[in-house]
């Protein structure tokens, strides 16, 4: 057996997960299933391998197939190995209180907040995030279909503080002539937010900014999304599926956190803020 999962004491089971599958080059049918085990992380050490495939709808042998393939000799070495780094006190009680159908979408986007804020306890990689996204003059923003909504909410935001923001919220032929205009324009690096089902597009947009020289950061529901392998920095934020329509409350939230960061790599970012505000007071912009 070669895989292998450490973690610090202040780590959670989630981050320990995505650190096992780092590195290893999985299948669309292995990244589901890894998916499913980072969503389900205080559970999966107690699933068996029949469990485990129901759970994340494919096949068992597709869960001993992925076992072996993060270097585990079998399915039940994987799942002895994930107990023995469990947190101390074993699978968490099954709460008392029933919740209807709403509530439990509410309780699946609070457990996708935990994740996002155990994964943010190592904060490098959103600063670097920051970093990238301040030094971008201009910087395109890029989010179609179902992220267009995050995409178009961190442009709002960002234009506060950062000089020269554009967002790529609409697809078509335009799109590469608009990532074009940026290139020349200056820009340095794109962020891109991709939620399910990911358009096409999406990934022929960031094979296209990155072939012209732009550093693409991508906020997405996982790191098995099918932008990681044209993104240069991928954070990922779970999205709930419990109602009709995908729920992103934690993509949105990690955007805001992109947000500050990328302020705090812009020494003129309150100036910029306090000029809004004068300006916004003097126009009688909003209704206090």
């Amino acid at each position: 057996m070669t895989g292998e999962i450490t973690g610090g004491p202040g780590e959670g089971p989630a981050a320990r997960l995505q650190k096992l599958f780092e590195g290893h080059r999985l299948t669309p049918t292995q990244r589901r299933i890894a998916h499913c085990m980072v969503r389900g992380a205080d559970d999966v050490p107690f699933l068996s391998s029949v469990e485990l495939a129901e759970l994340a709808g494919v096949s068992q042998p597709s869960v001993t197939r992925f076992a072996v393939a993060l270097g585990f000799d079998g399915y039940p070495a994987l799942r002895r190995h994930l107990r023995e780094v469990a947190p101390a006190g074993g699978r968490p009680a099954a709460a008392e209180t029933s919740y209807n159908s709403y509530q439990q979408a509410v309780e699946a986007e609070i457990e996708n907040l935990r994740h996002l804020s155990a994964m943010l306890a190592d904060p490098g990689p959103a600063e670097r995030a920051g970093r990238l996204l301040a030094a971008s003059r201009p910087l395109p923003v890029l989010g179609l279909r179902a992220a267009s909504s995050q995409a178009r909410g961190f442009a709002y935001f960002a234009a506060k503080v950062h000089p020269d923001v554009r967002l790529l919220d609409e697809g078509g032929t335009m799109l590469a002539d608009r990532i074009d205009a940026a290139v020349r324009a200056g820009a340095s690096a794109l962020l891109c937010f991709a939620l399910p089902r990911h358009p096409r597009e999406v990934i022929e947009a960031l094979e296209y900014a990155r072939a012209a020289g732009l550093t693409v950061v991508t906020v997405a529901d996982s790191a098995f999304a099918p932008v990681a392998r044209h993104s240069d920095l991928l954070i990922p934020a779970a999205v709930g599926t419990g109602l009709a329509f995908d729920t992103a409350c934690a993509p949105m939230l990690l955007g805001r956190v992109l947000l500050e960061a990328m302020a705090d790599a812009l020494p003129d970012a309150q100036s910029r803020l306090e000029q809004f505000d004068t300006s916004a007071a003097a126009r009688g912009l909003f209704v206090e």
